[in-house]
């Protein structure tokens, strides 16, 4: 386990953005502690900063630094690139949205509002702006943002999406599913606070859909940025601090946001995973080598779930199978869950702040076994211990003399093979145009992928479906039945597989509840994007 890098660069005379879309920008104190550097930046407790890096704590983190706005601020938007350095200046001007500011010899030039046109920060961020308010930034990681930056006050500006082909799935009655976009290997999904959609996805960006949960129709997705390794899944937004999260096979990365932007440039990662080998007692044949990582952000901490190097081994890397914990800037990191064989389906219940986890269990154990679980990790008040391999389900031990008395029986249960790649719980009190109904309040989905395991007559094992399961809390409204995996829950998306058994239209990755209430489902077999919403 390794961490590198700081959540935040603190810059030496930093800028703090007003809520966007009301109010002016405010130039702040100046730095403490640190040099500066000729590039537009500062050090905050380490060396001088030249040509775009900054350093905190003497860690570097590189990627550039922000340009950032608001819409109706004083002189249009705060060229952050060169606050403090030399050369930078404030963007300064009279005339709120209208207003056509200078060039900072740091910063980024600024035309009208929340609109950052052409600038280009000596720091190493690029301020590329759209028209009519749009926010388009290339930047790492940068000053300290506030929540109001995100507040969803500021919508993106965007051409409307072509209509999408899409598939007969079936949804219960009352409900409408449509396809709004179409990313390749479409995997975890974010909602943002102004109704914008992140899916990240297995090749090697992160995609944005703007306004998907909006009043205005989706705009085309674009790309919001590129860590640039495989495969870039994981995404997680902590609102409170106006973070957004990403994860690939190593790296995890943390960048700042403000509302309606529609790019950003990934940085030096904040954490790594996956530093030690496959492990060496990996049996011959088994070829199972999970790369990718979930990420999710609860009750302030980041968590990093991390796949096996194997169907069923014993890891000597001590962050494979396993669910790691971190502060939020990266550091810290220590192990929440162990034995966990594929944590791949993350996810924070609003009511609680308690993290759930839950992913694909191994192969080759008794027919129907073992069932795939989605568990409250936190819950448990110290490191929880799955049992895997050697240990599944009911304390049930599958290896001979295995002792698993101390593991975890899980929450919920699904049947094998079920492959559970996404989780988002509805929250209670929803207020939005697209609110569910009262009786999803607290309630959790899931999204079961279908395993590609089949019967000896060539059907699949396990179908592809979106399943709910209602929710007391912490607590499933149905305890598990361990004779039986399919009580706790009813099927809310079907229509994934036909009724041949052996052809699937689509298969369901990502989860996430928009804005205004919709909810979203991603696939990764054709890309599709599905939006949920009551009629």
């Amino acid at each position: 386990m390794s961490t590198s890098g700081s959540l935040r660069s603190w810059l030496g005379a930093w800028v703090l953005v007003a809520a966007c879309g009301s109010g002016a920008a405010k130039k702040t104190d100046a730095a403490a502690g640190g040099a500066t550097g000729s590039g537009g930046t500062t050090a905050s407790r380490g060396t001088s900063a030249t040509g775009g890096t900054t350093t905190s704590g003497g860690i570097a983190a590189t990627g550039g630094v922000r340009a950032t706005g608001g819409a109706s601020s004083t002189g249009g938007a705060i060229g952050a690139g060169g606050g403090g350095g030399s050369g930078g200046s404030v963007a300064a001007g009279t005339g709120g949205e209208n207003t056509t500011a200078g060039t900072g010899g740091g910063g980024a030039n600024s035309t009208g509002g929340a609109s950052v046109t052409g600038g280009k920060s000596d720091g190493g961020g690029t301020a590329t702006g759209g028209a009519g308010g749009t926010l388009v930034v290339d930047g790492g990681l940068d000053a300290p943002m506030t929540a109001a930056a995100c507040s969803g006050a500021v919508h993106s500006t965007a051409a409307t999406a072509s209509a999408q082909q899409s598939v007969a799935l079936t949804v219960p009655s009352g409900f409408t599913l449509t396809t709004i976009a179409k990313v390749a290997k479409a995997r975890q999904l974010a909602a943002l606070p102004n109704g914008d959609l992140l899916v990240a996805t297995n090749g090697t960006s992160v995609y944005l859909v703007p306004n998907a949960d909006a009043t205005s129709a989706p705009g085309a997705p674009v790309v919001f940025t590129t860590p640039g390794e495989t495969a870039a899944q994981g995404i997680a937004f902590d609102a409170s601090s106006c973070t957004i999260y990403l994860s690939s096979q190593h790296n995890i990365y943390a960048m700042a946001y403000v509302d309606a932007q529609q790019s950003a440039v990934s940085g030096t990662p904040i954490a790594t995973v996956r530093n030690g080998g496959i492990a060496p007692n990996r049996p011959a044949g088994d070829t199972d080598n999970h790369t990718s990582t979930s990420v999710g952000f609860a009750s302030g901490a980041l968590y990093a779930g991390v796949g096996s190097s194997c169907n069923a081994c014993v890891e000597t890397d001590p962050t494979r199978a396993s669910i790691q914990r971190m502060d939020p800037s990266g550091a810290n990191m220590t192990t929440r869950a162990t034995r966990f064989r594929n944590a791949i389906a993350l996810a924070p219940n609003p009511a609680t702040g308690t993290l759930w986890a839950g992913g694909a269990g191994q192969d080759d154990l008794p027919e129907g076994h073992p069932f795939e679980f989605i568990d409250a990790v936190t819950l448990h008040s110290s490191v929880a211990d799955y049992g895997w391999p050697s240990c599944e389900e009911n304390h049930v031990a599958y290896t001979t003399g295995a002792d698993c008395a101390a593991t975890v029986a899980p929450l919920i249960e699904l049947p094998a093979y079920s492959t559970i790649i996404g989780a988002a719980f509805y929250p209670s009190g929803q207020t939005g145009a697209h609110a569910f109904p009262a009786t999803y309040d607290g309630g959790l989905f899931l999204t079961a992928h279908g395993s590609w395991h089949t019967n000896p007559d060539g059907t699949y094992v396990s179908s592809p479906q979106v399943v709910y399961v209602p929710m007391n809390g912490d607590a499933p409204q149905t305890a598990v039945d361990w004779s039986d995996p399919t009580k706790q829950w009813t099927q809310f998306v079907g229509g994934f597989q036909l009724t041949d058994g052996k052809t699937r239209v689509a298969r369901p990755t990502g989860i996430a509840v928009g804005a205004l209430g919709s909810l979203f489902i991603a696939d990764d077999q054709n890309g599709y994007v599905f939006r949920v919403r009551p009629n």
